[in-house]
């Protein structure tokens, strides 16, 4: 099966008035069926109910490579994703994938569809929202619920599951 591995992992606390990314690098985090601790999902929180089919979202480091010489100058965590892989293409990814992710093991429950709050980011702004909600559809990354709770750290493994 493949694998890659945990290239960044992000998370950001609730700080009220901000909007939800970009997300910033941690050493570690350990991932629950609510998602990572520190780390605050507006969306999932006070839209979704705090779904737990949307506890993580993860994007492969390749996609941002791709927007990135499209003339968005992406980082990993820009996305709001908890956690940035490397060495997993986008496609190895699919509703009902399940994936080790250091010791955690989650399971990819739906696409993440682009919104405007991606015009939040400093090289997108009000002014090119539109078109980079465009740009990012059908790669936006992978919510996942979990299956098994573990600590997540940057290296770990990311290994794709029969």
């Amino acid at each position: 099966m493949p694998s890659g591995r945990v290239l960044q992992l992000n998370v950001k606390p609730r700080v009220p008035g901000e909007p939800g990314l970009p997300k910033k690098p941690v050493a570690s985090s350990y991932l629950s069926v609510e998602g990572f601790a520190g780390d605050y999902n507006r969306y999932r929180q006070e839209r979704k109910s705090a779904s737990p089919d949307m506890a993580v979202l993860l994007i492969p480091v390749e996609t941002l490579r791709e927007l990135e010489t499209e003339g968005w100058p992406m980082r990993p965590g820009d996305l709001g994703e908890n956690i940035t892989c490397e060495g997993l293409p986008y496609a190895a990814f699919e509703v009902g994938t399940r994936a080790r992710v250091g010791e955690a093991v989650i399971q990819v429950a739906l696409p993440c569809t682009p919104c405007k709050t991606l015009g939040h980011l400093p090289y997108v702004g009000p002014s090119k929202v539109s078109e980079f909600v465009k740009a990012m559809a059908g790669r936006r990354g992978w919510y996942a619920r979990v299956l098994s709770p573990g600590l997540v750290r940057p290296g770990d493994a990311v290994d794709v599951l029969a």
